[in-house]
């Protein structure tokens, strides 16, 4: 059953889309890192998913970092199973547009993946990048333990003191452990969306220095 309900309205468990128990097929290595974009991960290894509008434009910036593994497209903090774009794009999964960030600690700061993060988009505006609107296109840090989680909200509070300095509004950042967002699961992406603008240099992508730098 559909619901008549704003793209920017968020939905509940019981109004989302059944979607499908068979995942999206995705090729087993990315195509830039030519690293697995499936676990298990090698040791030593953590993994962050974030939300920052378009995916395709996000998951570049997080490639491009030394020390970042592997990345992957796909769809979190929703309800339905396996989401396809097309049913995540009439907001109605309850998920936004996320990367998987699978990276090394030893060689990448958190703040390193958080100034990445705050300062290529803008967390200002709820369930909106430019004009991409919508709850799937909603700023979000998902963590995968304590240590991310609170990293993460002291970066959001570092973040906010430099937009307050500058006359900017307040962030809207979802920010919480991944296993309480939704079902908790990351679904990938359709395969053509995995790497999109490596596979389509020419593609779509409006991120890039928004605002005020984190340092």
């Amino acid at each position: 059953m559909m619901f008549a309900l704003s793209k920017t309205t968020m939905i509940t468990a019981d109004q989302a889309l059944p979607g499908r128990d068979t995942p999206m097929e995705v090729s087993p290595l990315h195509v830039v890192l030519g690293t697995p974009i499936q676990g298990p991960w090698p040791d030593g290894m953590k993994v962050l998913y974030v939300g920052m509008g378009c995916f395709w434009g996000s998951e570049r910036i997080f490639w491009q970092l030394d020390g970042v593994y592997s990345t992957a497209v796909g769809y979190m903090g929703g309800w339905t199973r396996n989401p396809s774009y097309e049913e995540t794009c009439t907001a109605m999964t309850g998920h936004f547009e996320a990367v998987q960030v699978v990276y090394d600690p030893a060689k990448v700061s958190l703040d390193a993946l958080f100034a990445a993060f705050w300062e290529n988009h803008d967390p200002t505006t709820p369930n909106r990048q430019g004009g991409d609107i919508g709850t799937q296109y909603r700023s979000a840090i998902l963590a995968t333990d304590q240590e991310q989680l609170d990293a993460a909200l002291a970066s959001k509070a570092r973040y906010q003191a430099r937009l307050d300095g500058e006359g900017y509004g307040p962030i809207s950042t979802q920010i919480e452990l991944a296993s309480t967002a939704g079902d908790g699961r990351f679904y990938y992406a359709e395969e053509y969306h995995q790497g999109y603008l490596h596979k389509n240099p020419g593609g779509y992508c409006n991120h890039g220095f928004c605002q005020v730098s984190f340092a």
